[in-house]
């Protein structure tokens, strides 16, 4: 296989385990910066779970489509820019999962709860504005809002990750709604009151981050997890 046949595999593979994994349904995508490019890949506009890697658009961070059949994603903007701003940013995911729209809408910031919650060690900060993003200059919003961070929260609307490569992104996305979820469950577990959880130190997260991080030998054999459950998985699954 090719690096460019494996780099559109994974594109759509993470596609599809956003939404086998519940982070997204009908909405949601993840995409691949072609390497040493300021163009990527990303699915055309259907739901993630029906990517394929033969029907995958080229756009560039200026937001031409440059080959491919279809209409993009309306929300190609967020990739766009965050690639325009990140050189190191190699993969992009944006996705709907209810346990970190829930946090945003109840106040909550993200707190490090459990292992794979050490990704998050440094914070995820919330892009605070409603609706789609549309337009170049609200992808540049998110990507300010991003910053030189792992993953934004966006209030009542998902959240998007960027990583080093779309492996990462996917399996940093899926982390994040797995943290998010044991959050909101512990807080109901203490009757509202956020004081009670108990949630790592930066040093704690830090160490947790290292050893179960998306970027680190783990992420290998949750992405091996991830893609393998999708491929068997049913649409809606």
């Amino acid at each position: 296989m090719s690096n460019e046949q494996a780099l559109r595999r994974d594109v759509a593979l993470a596609n599809r385990i956003i939404e086998r994994f519940g982070l997204s349904n009908a909405f949601g995508h993840a995409s691949a910066r072609i390497p040493g490019t300021n163009r990527f890949y990303i699915s055309t506009r259907r739901s993630p779970g029906l990517a394929d890697e033969n029907k995958l658009l080229v756009i560039d961070t200026d937001g031409k489509i440059l080959s491919g059949d279809g209409t993009p994603n309306s929300e190609f903007w967020i990739h766009a820019r965050i690639y325009a701003a990140r050189p190191e940013v190699n993969g992009v995911v944006h996705a709907h999962p209810l346990a970190c729209i829930a946090l945003t809408q109840i106040g909550e910031p993200h707190r490090v709860v459990h292992n794979q919650g050490g990704a998050f060690a440094g914070g995820v900060p919330e892009y605070e504005r409603i609706g789609l993003i549309r337009s170049r200059e609200l992808g540049d919003e998110v990507a300010r809002s991003l910053g030189k961070g792992t993953a934004v929260m966006m209030r009542g609307h998902g959240i998007t990750t960027a990583l080093a490569d779309v492996r990462a992104a996917t399996v940093s996305a899926c982390f994040l709604e797995e943290s998010a979820d044991l959050q909101m469950r512990m807080l109901a577990a203490a009757g509202g009151d956020a004081k009670r959880i108990r949630a790592f130190t930066r040093e704690e997260a830090e160490l947790t981050g290292g050893q179960t991080g998306p970027s680190v030998a783990a992420a290998g054999r949750a992405w091996e997890y991830y893609s393998a459950v999708a491929e068997i998985k049913p649409l809606g699954g």
